[in-house]
C-alpha cells in the first residue's frame, strides 16, 4: 500500500494484518482521485471508516487542507496514527476513533465543514443509510460538497433530496458513488 501521486508520491503505508480491514486498492484508488482531481486541492476532507488511512493521506499529499479521520475500531485507529506519523501529516490531520454518528455529532458540535466527504462502511455492515441521512441533516456538508461511497458492486444507490448521485464507477467486486450535495438540509 502506497501514496500515488502528490508531495508524497511513492510513500509506503503500514498496510493491516489480517481480514479486519479492507483497504481501498490501488486501481480503485488511482481512479477516485482522477475523477475528484479538480475538488481536492485545498479541501477540508472526511475519511470515515478510514481503516488505514490511505484515502486521506492521499487527499492530502494532493494538496488537501485538512483531513479528519474517523475510525471505530482500535487497531485500525492505531494504524492510521501510524501512517500519519510517518507521512509527517500530523498538523494537517485530526483522528476520531469513534462510530461515524458520534463522529459527525462532535464535528457539528465544533462547526466544523467539509467540501469533500469519503464513506468506506464495512460491507456487511447496515451503517451507510443512517450515515447519508446524517450528512443530509446535519451542518457538516460545504455547499456543493461532493461525497464519495465506496461499496459493493452490486449496492444500491443512496440518494436523499439534497445529496443526488452525479456518477458511479463499478470495478469487479466494488463501486464509487460520487454524490453532490445541493447546499439545502434535508429535515429530519
Amino acid at each position: 500500500m502506497r501514496v500515488i501521486a502528490g508531495r508524497l508520491r511513492g510513500a509506503a503505508l503500514f498496510a493491516p494484518g489480517g481480514d479486519g480491514v479492507r483497504p481501498t486498492a490501488d486501481r480503485v484508488k488511482e481512479d477516485l482521485f482522477n475523477i475528484i482531481a479538480p475538488d481536492v486541492a485545498e479541501a477540508s476532507f472526511l475519511d470515515v471508516y478510514c481503516g488505514t488511512g490511505q484515502i486521506g493521506i492521499e487527499a492530502l499529499s494532493r494538496g488537501a487542507e485538512s483531513v479528519v479521520f474517523v475510525e471505530a475500531d482500535k487497531q485500525a485507529a492505531e494504524l492510521v496514527a501510524k501512517n500519519i506519523a510517518k507521512c509527517k501529516m500530523s498538523e494537517e490531520s485530526t483522528l476520531i476513533r469513534t462510530d461515524a454518528q458520534s463522529a459527525f455529532k462532535k464535528l457539528e458540535a465544533l462547526g466544523r465543514t467539509f467540501s469533500i466527504v469519503f464513506l468506506d462502511p464495512p460491507y456487511a455492515a447496515d451503517e451507510l443509510v443512517g450515515a447519508i441521512r446524517a450528512l443530509a441533516r446535519g451542518r457538516l456538508l460545504r455547499e456543493g460538497a461532493l461525497v464519495i461511497i465506496e461499496q459493493p458492486a452490486d449496492a444500491l444507490p443512496c440518494n436523499t433530496q439534497k445529496l443526488q448521485v452525479y456518477k458511479e464507477k463499478k470495478y469487479a467486486a466494488t463501486k464509487l458513488t460520487f454524490l453532490r450535495y445541493t447546499g439545502e438540509r434535508d429535515t429530519p
